[in-house]
């Protein structure tokens, strides 16, 4: 909702009454569903392609992805490509160039390092993202609560992990925090998920070439492009599209905090898809992201509930 709609529309909520108000309210928890329904959608999507890995390598896998990903949404969406500006295009080369970036190298950890370490040093940069992009204290303790249930899950670990799979899991980290700033300012400037269809056919013209370098005709076989089909759509086209409507309705910070969730699930898929143990310490680490989350959501729609009365 434009600033101007939300101005003319909180006198009419406000007359309406308490049951109105609890409407507005969850039309301001919307984004929030949206955020976590592409969160359980990705990290299961991860789970998967760690099964696919030795099928076609890390940088097949990726190809896989972001190749089927944009023909599904080339094809649902039909994006016009004219009447666009330099700017416009700007943004979706950006966008693109982060998404592939993003997923070659959080592959290429995940590759030699366990799923749940990997997305654990990941998170760190819409973490940091949150922090830098915050002017509200509160919106800090709740990324600093975020950041030590991250650290906690990693269990004091990670100093035993590979160091070049850490390397690439926090390069990764890096790519998400500009992978947010750009999604945003896509969903912005082109409608529905056209900048996004646009945007993730640039980056699966990047990762070709390293996927065919890599994995050569394996990519041809049927049940790998079967497999990968599923990762493209529970990683890429779902979650993206989630995300990128949530970005239009949800400050960057809040959005960069609620990414903090994404051990957790991570941890959860590992379990059920991979058979990777929880233990009690990662019960609390996933606790504590689970509530510094909810803290962010809750100071959110409550500073949107005051500028709206």
């Amino acid at each position: 909702m434009a600033p101007a709609a939300a101005a003319v529309a909180a006198p009419e909520v406000a007359a309406a009454g308490p049951g109105a108000a609890r409407a507005a309210s969850g039309h301001r928890l919307g984004p929030v569903a949206l955020v976590v329904t592409g969160g359980l959608s990705v990290q299961f999507g991860s789970a998967v392609a760690v099964l696919l890995m030795p099928r076609a390598g890390a940088l097949g896998v990726v190809t896989l992805r972001l190749v089927l990903a944009a023909l599904v949404l080339l094809i649902v969406c039909r994006p016009k490509v004219r009447g666009y500006g330099r700017a416009d295009w700007g943004t979706i080369v950006a966008f693109g160039a982060a998404m592939a970036g993003m997923n070659i190298l959080f592959y290429q950890a995940a590759d030699r390092i366990p799923l749940g370490a990997a997305v654990t040093l990941e998170v760190l940069g819409p973490l940091i993202l949150s922090v830098v992009a915050s002017r509200r204290l509160m919106n800090l303790l709740w990324a600093g609560l975020a950041l030590g249930g991250v650290v906690l899950l990693g269990g004091g670990g990670f100093d035993r992990l590979d160091p070049v799979g850490a390397a690439f899991a926090l390069a990764a980290g890096a790519m998400w925090a500009a992978y947010i700033v750009f999604s945003a300012r896509t969903g912005r400037r082109f409608p529905q998920a056209d900048g996004l269809a646009l945007a993730m056919a640039f980056g699966a013209v990047l990762s070709l070439p390293l996927g065919i370098a890599e994995a050569g005709d394996k990519l041809l076989v049927p049940s790998t492009i079967g497999l990968g089909l599923a990762v493209a759509l529970m990683s890429s086209v779902l979650p993206y599209t989630l995300e990128l409507l949530a970005l239009r309705r949800l400050p960057a910070p809040t959005f960069a905090i609620l990414m903090s969730l994404e051990p957790a699930i991570a941890a959860a898929a590992g379990f059920l898809v991979l058979s990777q143990a929880l233990s009690a310490t990662d019960a609390l680490a996933i606790a504590l992201v689970i509530g510094a989350s909810m803290g962010a959501v809750r100071t959110q729609s409550r500073r949107a509930g005051a500028e709206a009365s």
